[in-house]
């Protein structure tokens, strides 16, 4: 698992990237009421706003953490929002993609070194 300083996961699983945001960024966005997520097929750049999620507490973007393309996405959490609190490194995955440009995952954090970054 790779992750972002936005804190986004991204897990490679034979070059189709899913991606979802931390138990950490939940935490801080509290109770999730409403997702948007982009259509299947949808080409994104990294940084470029690819969901919508709003919370009691606030409205976020989600960035695309690297080039590609949406090739899948979790229609669960938009009828259930509230599963991104309850498993958000899990069920509760936002999007899968497939890289343009699969070394872009290189300049991302492991898991320690996403632990010193919230730490």
């Amino acid at each position: 698992m790779k992750f972002t300083e936005e804190h986004e996961w991204l897990l490679d699983e034979s070059g189709v990237i899913t991606v979802g945001i931390t138990e950490h960024a939940a935490e801080q966005l509290g109770d999730i009421v409403f997702v948007e997520l982009p259509d299947a097929g949808t080409e994104v750049s990294k940084d470029e706003e690819v969901v919508v999620i709003e919370s009691v507490k606030a409205a976020s973007d989600i960035l695309a953490p690297i080039d590609g393309e949406i090739v899948e996405v979790n229609e669960a959490i938009v009828d259930n929002p509230a599963m991104v609190n309850d498993d958000p490194q899990g069920e509760a995955w936002f999007f899968k993609m497939k890289a343009s440009d699969p070394s872009q995952m290189d300049d991302l954090m492991d898991e320690a070194g996403y632990k010193d970054f919230i730490g």
